[in-house]
C-alpha cells in the first residue's frame, strides 16, 4: 500500500530510537526482507539500523501426543525498527508495500482532505528492554489444542470410550484433567494428552 503523506514530525535526533510499525495481518517477514532490501537500495542504512520481529519459541503438543516446535510472534500485525527519524527515513518506510502506519499521535490534517496522519512515537527504554526479553525466553511456551470445557473421547487405558469434559489443562505436564461419568457419577481423571481425542 502506497503512502504520499509529507512527515512533519519531529526532527532527526542524534540518536536512534525504536519504533513500532503496523503492518498488515501475516505479512510481518515479507515486509522485514522488502525494508531490508529498500533500505539497501535508497542509500539510508546510516539511519535506518535495524528490522525486527520478537518471536518467542513455542511447543504446539499434536493430538497425537507429538510436538511440533516452532516460534510464535510477541506482537502479531508489528515489526521493530531502530532509525534516526527523519522525512527521507519515514517515506521509506511509510511507502514499503504492506506498511499501514506507524504506532504514534494521530495528528489532524488542518487542510486539504484525508483523516490526518500519524506522528510516530519512539517505543520508552523500558518498553523496548521488555519486549526484546520476552522474546528471549529460553523455556519455550508449551500450547496445546484443547481448552477447558473442551468434550473428549478418551482412546486408551482403564477409561478407554469414555467421554468427558476437559476441566484442568497442565501443558509443562502433557496432562489434562477431565470429568467422566463412572458409575453415574461425574469424577475428575487424570489422563495424557495422548490417552484423548477432542471432539467436535
Amino acid at each position: 500500500m502506497e503512502h504520499s503523506e509529507e512527515y512533519t514530525g519531529t526532527q532527526a535526533g542524534p540518536k536512534p530510537r525504536w519504533y513500532a510499525v503496523q503492518v498488515a495481518s501475516g505479512c510481518e517477514q515479507r515486509v522485514k526482507a522488502n525494508l531490508e532490501q529498500r533500505i539497501h537500495t535508497l542509500d539510508v542504512a546510516d539511519r535506518i539500523f535495524q528490522v525486527q520481529i520478537p518471536q518467542t519459541p513455542t511447543v504446539k503438543i499434536r493430538k497425537d501426543g507429538s510436538r511440533q516446535h516452532g516460534e510464535e510472534k510477541v506482537f502479531p500485525g508489528y515489526v521493530l525498527i531502530q532509525m534516526t527519524l527523519d522525512d527521507e527515513a519515514w517515506q521509506v518506510i511509510k511507502n514499503t508495500p504492506h506498511v499501514i502506519n506507524f504506532v504514534g499521535a494521530e495528528q489532524k490534517r488542518s487542510y486539504g482532505r484525508g483523516r490526518g496522519h500519524v506522528k510516530p512515537v519512539p517505543l520508552s527504554k523500558s518498553e523496548v528492554e521488555r519486549i526484546f526479553k520476552q522474546a528471549q525466553v529460553v523455556e519455550p511456551t508449551v500450547k496445546v489444542d484443547m481448552a477447558i470445557g473442551d468434550k473428549i473421547l478418551v482412546l486408551s487405558g482403564p477409561f478407554k470410550d469414555f467421554e468427558g469434559e476437559i476441566i484442568e489443562v497442565s501443558p509443562e505436564r502433557s496432562k489434562l484433567k477431565a470429568l467422566l461419568s463412572i458409575f453415574g457419577r461425574d469424577t475428575p481423571v487424570e489422563l495424557e494428552f495422548t490417552q484423548v481425542e477432542k471432539q467436535s
